[in-house]
C-alpha cells in the first residue's frame, strides 16, 4: 500500500459539558482557593464587625442590642473628631510620599558608580520594624534625652518638647511614619522606570522635549500603574496608622495625637467596648473605601479622555 492510498485520521472528541465551558471554567478553578481564603478572612469578618457595631459587648457577657447607640455616642464624642482630624492630617501629609519617592527614584535612577549602594540605603527605611523606627524618632525627639535637644543645646536653644506638646505629637509621628512610605514609594517609581520604553523618551528629546515637559508628558503617563499603587498604598497607610501612635504617644498627651485606628483599639481592648470599637472601624473602613473609590473614579475617568 502506497504512501498516498493513506487516509487522515478522522480524531473526533465528544462534545462535552466540560469542552464547551473549559475556558472560562478554569480561571475560575484557579482562583477560588484564593477566593476561598479571601471571603473567610477578610469579607465575613468585615461583615461580622459591621454587625458587632449595633451590638454593646464587653467580650465576656451577652451581647445587647443597641442599635445605633454607639455610632450616636461616637458621633458625639469629641475624641473621636480629634482623630478623624489626625487621620486627615495623616492623608495630606502621606500623598507627600509619591512625589519625594518619585524624586529620589529619578535621581538614583542612573547607572553610575556605587548606585546600587545608595539605593539600599535610601531603601533601608522601609525594611525595618516599625517598632524600631518609632523607637528612634521617640528617642530623637525627646525633649529629656533626645539627640535633637542635644544638638541644639550647643547653639544656646532651649529644649523643644515637640513629641510631649499636644500642638505638634502629631505632626512627629506622621513625620515617622513618612519615612519608610517615602522609601517604598521610591521603590515602585524604580521598578515602574527600568519598565518604561525607552524608545519612546529618545524620540520625545530628539523633538525637544526635556525638563519639565519630558517629565509630565512622557515619563508620568508611563508611571501611571505605579503612582496609583504608591497612592493607594498611602491611603491605607495613613488611615491605618496605629503602631506609631501606640508606640510614639499612645495617642496623648490628652488624645492630642490619636488616631481612629488607635482610638478603636484603645475602645476594644483597654476599655472592653467591642461594639463600641467595632463602630469606629466601621467608620474607618467606609472612609477609606471612599477615598479610594474617589481617586479610582478620577483616575479611570482621566485614563477615558
Amino acid at each position: 500500500m502506497s504512501i498516498t492510498s493513506l487516509k487522515p485520521l478522522n480524531l473526533t472528541f465528544p462534545d462535552t459539558w466540560w469542552r464547551r465551558n473549559q475556558m472560562w471554567v478554569t480561571p475560575l478553578l484557579l482562583l477560588l482557593p484564593a477566593a476561598v481564603v479571601f471571603t473567610i478572612f477578610v469579607i465575613i469578618p468585615i461583615f461580622q464587625s459591621i454587625t458587632l457595631s449595633f451590638y454593646d459587648w464587653d467580650g465576656i457577657n451577652p451581647k445587647k442590642w443597641v442599635g445605633f447607640s454607639n455610632y450616636t455616642e461616637l458621633f458625639g464624642d469629641e475624641v473621636f473628631w480629634k482623630a478623624i482630624f489626625n487621620n486627615i492630617w495623616w492623608l495630606f501629609a502621606f500623598m507627600l510620599g509619591p512625589v519625594f519617592g518619585l524624586a529620589l527614584a529619578l535621581f538614583l535612577n542612573q547607572n553610575v558608580r556605587g548606585i546600587r549602594l545608595a539605593k539600599s540605603l535610601f531603601f533601608f527605611p522601609f525594611v525595618i520594624s516599625q517598632v524600631v523606627v518609632g523607637l528612634v524618632f521617640g528617642w530623637f525627639f525627646n525633649s529629656q534625652f533626645g539627640l535633637l535637644n542635644e544638638l541644639l543645646s550647643h547653639f544656646g536653644v532651649e529644649p523643644l518638647a515637640l513629641i510631649e506638646g499636644e500642638n505638634t505629637a502629631t505632626f512627629v509621628v506622621i513625620l515617622a511614619g513618612l519615612w519608610p512610605q517615602v522609601s517604598y514609594c521610591m521603590i515602585l517609581y524604580l521598578t515602574g522606570l527600568t519598565a518604561m520604553n525607552g524608545e519612546v523618551i529618545e524620540a520625545a528629546r530628539m523633538d525637544g522635549a526635556k525638563g519639565w515637559n519630558l517629565l509630565w508628558h512622557i515619563i508620568l503617563p508611563q508611571l501611571r500603574p505605579a503612582t496609583f499603587i504608591a497612592v493607594v498604598v498611602s491611603v491605607v497607610g495613613a488611615l491605618r496608622s496605629f503602631d506609631l501612635v501606640s508606640i510614639m504617644t499612645l495617642g496623648g498627651p490628652y488624645n492630642s495625637s490619636t488616631v481612629l485606628a488607635y482610638m478603636m483599639y484603645e475602645q476594644t481592648f483597654l476599655n472592653f467596648r467591642y461594639g463600641y470599637g467595632a463602630a469606629i472601624a466601621t467608620v474607618l473602613f467606609i472612609i477609606m473605601d471612599v477615598y479610594i473609590a474617589f481617586f479610582l473614579y478620577s483616575m479611570l475617568k482621566r485614563e477615558a479622555r
